[in-house]
């Protein structure tokens, strides 16, 4: 299916969502995230990764402060906007981006917005309720992600086997009753399933292949399956070689109708989803198409 037309009120615009799926590049602001390992260590080097992924055809940018990983502790909110903050304001300044960050830190959320996020990225799922308090005071987009466990913590509940699909979506209308309650809009909403969040790979497996269910919530999704453990148990690879199996993913969560795939590998990502879309003939493909001669083969 085709993503389901879809309005997303940001800071800083509303977003029309739907049809095409939008790239969301991944700037991790830290040293110890499972998928780079702190390739990147300067602001300048990660200011450049950004600007590379939106010269590869990024929509927006996501950036975190904080890697998700189980084995550190939480970062300090005050050393998690010193990462951040500088960060985002040359992204969406400089280069002028759409940037979300990934934050579930209410300070945090608010000094990123200050910063010029224009979305909030919670992997939390509102565990703390002020988060919302700050997107509806700044008219901020959020993300609500479906997870039963606290930030930095791990769990791995064989009882939701064959339960998963029916707790995401009770967590997830919960969630956005709760944001509406503190005066978050409606349409300043966007869900995500949590892949690997709370979840066996076998139930983010059962989750995703039930992906379509969560459009009757009425809100965009996000997809955010890159490099992630599941792909990994299925193939036996490390996050860097994950890319092929991520791109089967997302591939099976573009049919379910994801409005923005969240990813690491971006170039890769659009060039798939630009085949994708000729063979599907979802994107003209008139008959002077032809390769420069210069990409008929490897020069030596």
């Amino acid at each position: 299916m085709i993503a389901p037309p879809r309005a997303l009120r940001t800071a800083t615009d509303t977003l029309e969502l739907g049809g095409r799926p939008w790239l969301m590049g991944v700037v991790n602001a830290t040293e110890d995230s499972f998928s780079d390992a702190g390739l990147r260590r300067t602001l300048e080097q990660r200011l450049e990764l950004a600007r590379a992924l939106l010269g590869a055809g990024a929509d927006m940018i996501d950036i975190g402060g904080e890697s998700g990983v189980t084995n550190r502790p939480a970062v300090a909110p005050r050393e998690e906007i010193e990462r951040v903050a500088p960060l985002i304001e040359r992204v969406a300044g400089e280069l002028g981006a759409l940037v979300s960050v990934d934050t579930y830190k209410p300070v945090v959320a608010r000094a990123a917005i200050a910063a010029g996020a224009s979305i909030v990225n919670d992997v939390s799922g509102l565990r703390d309720p002020a988060l919302a308090d700050v997107c509806a005071q700044a008219g901020a987009g959020l993300v609500v992600m479906h997870t039963r466990v606290a930030p930095k913590q791990k769990l791995l509940d064989p009882g939701l086997d064959g339960k998963i699909v029916a707790d995401v979506l009770a967590f997830l209308r919960e969630r956005i009753a709760l944001a509406l309650r503190r005066g978050v809009a409606f349409e300043q909403l966007m869900l995500d399933p949590g892949p690997d969040f709370a979840k066996t790979p076998a139930q983010t497996v059962e989750v995703l292949r039930a992906l379509e269910d969560l459009h009757e919530l009425g809100r965009p999704l996000l997809l955010a399956v890159s490099r992630k453990d599941f792909v990994g148990a299925i193939t036996r690879r490390g996050p860097r070689d994950r890319l092929a199996g991520t791109l089967a993913a997302l591939a099976h969560g573009v049919d379910a109708g994801a409005h923005v795939v969240r990813v690491h590998d971006v170039a890769q990502t659009a060039d798939f989803l630009a085949v994708r879309a000729a063979l599907r003939a979802e994107a003209e493909v008139g008959p002077d198409l032809r390769v420069p001669d210069a990409l008929r083969w490897e020069q030596g």
